[in-house]
């Protein structure tokens, strides 16, 4: 019997592999056009740190963690928590007052699988650490905008506030008295929530629930004046950017720590699966979490939403990356000659591709296509008694002989020369 991954666990297979890298390259190339700086952080960490910042009645400490008890130790279920330990335990508001970090990897959560939706997932996550002005909270929204339409993709934004201490206990108890008339008809879930954290009812998937809290009072309307201040300078200066949005009176979003600004970038084709991303503003988590009284706000786009927008956009595969040249040997003499003439060819910085299985030239024109190869070398055990090679342009299908001369360095030269003449880079 054959062992296959993990339920929720997925193999990400060449065909495939070459879309997430064009998704971490174009995010890489953004993040820094932003003056972002990458950090990494490990996979587990001590579980008070995600009960104290991700909050005990949220659904992600209380049913999906992957936790080892005994040890008090989580594999990380998001990247903020993660990334503010960090930030506090190495000291980096003292290097700088406003850091810019953004990580990318792996984080795993106990859910159903579905599409979209894995037990280990992958995010790239961006944060803004000692920020206040709330243009900011408008710029990261634009670089998000910004990523996702350089990689093709059309999505909306989702904008909501979700005010701060000062003024959500009194939306608090407008929502209460408006779900106590309601509570019987609530799922098990919600009428829980109802004493441990009634917004999250507002953020409940269930069908039923959603069409109950349809007339709920908006956190919008109980807005201290410093929140819809801050509010209005955010939709102003998104405004400002050219980036369109609307608002949503239930974005809540799952985590305890957001304050104020939150946000989604949804779309409307992967089924229920609508968010790729999602984030918000958390100005007193760090001090929470023992670090300096420090606002911060942040977002994190989730990888296999992309990949599989990129997919239905592009067909179930890309290509795989191409090759320069591919070297094809035809006879044992040959195939020698050959394996130390690639080797210094890579060397020297190309792509280069190559048979030890001793094929045929028609097999081998075959790997060369599927290797995307520009260029064929073509050295058989005639060619070497012969003196010379034939470099064969797979795009024209135009050939034409090199003289191999003494030895493997003075055919690398010729090479080289050869595609210095044809404007081949060797950048790579």
């Amino acid at each position: 019997m054959k062992i296959t991954a993990l339920n929720g666990f997925k193999d990400i297979v060449p065909g495939e592999v070459e879309l997430w890298q064009r998704v971490e390259t174009a995010a890489r190339t953004i993040f820094s056009r932003f003056s972002f700086s990458e950090i990494r952080m490990p996979i587990l960490e001590k579980t008070e740190l995600f009960s104290r910042s991700i909050g005990e009645s949220t659904d992600i400490v209380e049913k999906e963690m992957y936790t080892f008890v005994d040890k008090q130790i989580t594999m990380r279920p998001e990247a903020t928590a993660s990334l503010l330990r960090a930030y506090i335990q190495h000291g980096l508001h003292v290097q700088k007052p406003i850091q810019r970090l953004f990580t990318i990897g792996p984080m795993f959560r106990h859910e159903r699988p579905q599409k979209g939706r894995l037990r280990q997932f992958h995010q790239m996550d961006v944060e803004v650490i000692g920020a206040q002005n709330p243009r900011v909270d408008a710029e990261l929204m634009a670089m998000g905008a910004l990523l996702l339409e350089e990689l093709g993709l059309t999505v909306s934004l989702e904008l909501n506030s979700l005010g701060c201490p000062a003024c959500r206990p009194d939306f608090r108890q407008a929502l209460l008295a408006f779900l106590e008339d309601r509570h019987e008809a609530l799922c098990d879930d919600c009428k829980r929530r109802c004493t441990s954290n009634p917004l999250r009812v507002l953020d409940c998937k269930n069908p039923s629930c959603r069409t109950l809290v349809e007339e709920a009072p908006s956190i919008q309307e109980h807005l201290c004046q410093g929140c819809s201040d801050h509010f209005g300078v955010v939709q102003e200066g998104l405004q400002q950017l050219g980036v369109p949005y609307s608002l949503n009176k239930f974005m809540v979003r799952g985590l305890d720590y957001y304050t104020r600004t939150t946000f989604e970038f949804i779309t409307g084709d992967l089924g229920a699966q609508a968010a790729v991303g999602a984030g918000g503003r958390y100005d007193g988590l760090i001090e929470q979490l023992g670090g300096p009284k420090v606002p911060g706000i942040g977002f994190a786009l989730g990888m296999e939403r992309l990949v599989l927008l990129l997919q239905q956009q592009e067909g179930e595969e890309v290509a795989e990356g191409e090759s320069d040249l591919f070297v094809a040997g035809l006879g044992e003499v040959a195939t020698n000659f050959v394996f130390p003439l690639v080797h210094a060819l890579r060397r020297k910085g190309l792509q280069v591709a190559t048979d030890y299985e001793g094929r045929s030239l028609k097999s081998q024109m075959k790997q060369a296509n599927k290797a995307g190869a520009k260029w064929v070398l073509i050295i058989g055990d005639t060619e070497l008694e012969e003196g010379q090679a034939v470099l064969r342009d797979m795009q024209s299908q135009e050939q034409e002989k090199i003289r191999i001369g003494t030895g493997v360095d003075a055919l690398l030269s010729l090479l080289l020369q050869a595609f210095e003449k044809k404007k081949i880079s060797l950048e790579q």
